[in-house]
């Protein structure tokens, strides 16, 4: 089977991988071409574009490099016509992999898609499109199942990859020791997030935080992408910063600072008690308030279906609220163990297998008998 796969970020290029790897398994004669990274590339797909000439970020940059977007588009699209694929695969990447759905749509060609876009989150109408145009779908999110059947859509569970990560992590030997770090005085992990944006708005508060509380010891995981000025704001007296190697980080540490996103979720698997935060410009949050259809903003408190870490959101992430649930997370025995309790549920929640190899297998047995 030829499978054209596309990815436009680095979370999806990691998936991307394990899932071109997971397919080799069910399919020794796959043949793989598409839109990736070093890692799709690494596990033997033939790269047509690489995700770095994919990223822009923010309203701005959206609106300058519009033709640049739609150039990409292009490529993809005569690719595939070239390509000829008995599948195309989309992972994650929503406002580029809808547009290439409705294509391979249009060219009768089958479309699985890995991971969708959160239209459970905002433009829920969105998930209509999605029917019309994508084949099957994969989800990592167990409540994903239920929501995608109340638009009449039948979707496949397969796990989450991101457990699938923190289960592969190896223990850092000595990290502690590496890093010299006081063993009688906690760690706190700061994750201000791996987009400019989420920095620009959470690094001012870490900032705060950090010289609020001399008493504990701040790391700070570290995105080798972006410009380090983003971090200057928190290089403060004895704060360490580590570059990607953020589970080296969760496994050691005893609290979290995290902006929602992805790394809530690995914290709590990494049983990491964690303080969920996030600023950004009043215009902005008005706006999302407009159109984000969840009651949380952490995957953590979404997979459970009930608050397991609180959300310090807007006007509550300012130093004084941080400290105090820091400072609980830290001292208040009780309070930590329900946290962690919780973890506990959601990792149970979560543990069905290899995402990626469920997904392959699932795949290629859709293809293979005709199932679609």
């Amino acid at each position: 089977m030829k499978y054209y796969v596309i990815a436009g970020e680095r979370s999806g290029d990691l998936h991307g991988g394990n899932l071109i790897r997971s397919i080799q398994r069910y399919d020794p004669e796959a043949v793989f071409q598409g839109f990736g990274g070093d890692d799709m590339q690494q596990a033997g797909m033939v790269l047509t574009r690489h995700y770095r000439d994919l990223e822009f970020m923010g309203l701005a940059a959206l609106v300058t490099e519009l033709r640049k977007i739609f150039k990409n588009l292009a490529v993809c699209k005569d690719d595939i016509r070239r390509f000829k694929p008995d599948v195309i695969v989309c992972i994650d990447y929503g406002g580029f992999n809808r547009r290439v759905a409705k294509f391979g749509r249009e060219e009768g060609i089958p479309v699985h898609y890995y991971i969708p876009p959160k239209v459970w989150a905002w433009y829920q109408s969105r998930a209509r499109d999605l029917k019309k145009n994508v084949t099957r779908m994969f989800v990592i999110l167990p409540f994903e199942k239920d929501f995608y059947k109340k638009f009449g859509m039948e979707v496949d569970y397969v796990g989450n990859p991101v457990l699938d990560a923190v289960k592969a992590a190896q223990p850092a030997p000595n990290f502690r020791n590496e890093l010299a770090l006081d063993g009688a005085r906690p760690v706190v992990a700061l994750l201000p997030g791996s987009r400019k944006t989420e920095l620009r708005g959470i690094v001012p508060l870490m900032a705060d935080l950090i010289r609020a509380n001399p008493q504990w010891q701040f790391v700070v995981a570290a995105v080798s992408s972006l410009d380090d000025a983003l971090y200057a704001p928190l290089r403060q007296s004895g704060v360490i910063f580590l570059k990607d190697r953020t589970y080296d980080l969760l496994q050691n540490a005893d609290a979290a600072v995290v902006t929602s996103g992805t790394a809530t979720l690995e914290t709590a698997l990494f049983q990491v008690p964690q303080a969920v935060v996030f600023r950004t410009g009043a215009l902005e949050y008005f706006l999302a308030r407009q159109v984000v259809k969840v009651k949380f903003i952490s995957l953590v408190n979404l997979i459970a279906g009930r608050e397991v870490v609180r959300e310090l959101i807007q006007d509550l992430a300012v130093e004084e609220v941080v400290s105090a649930e820091v400072k609980r997370l830290l001292t208040d025995s009780q309070y930590r163990h329900g946290v962690k309790s919780g973890y506990r549920e959601i990792y149970n929640t979560l543990d069905v297998g290899s995402a990626s190899d469920n997904a392959a297998r699932l795949m290629t047995h859709y293809l293979k008998s005709g199932h679609l």
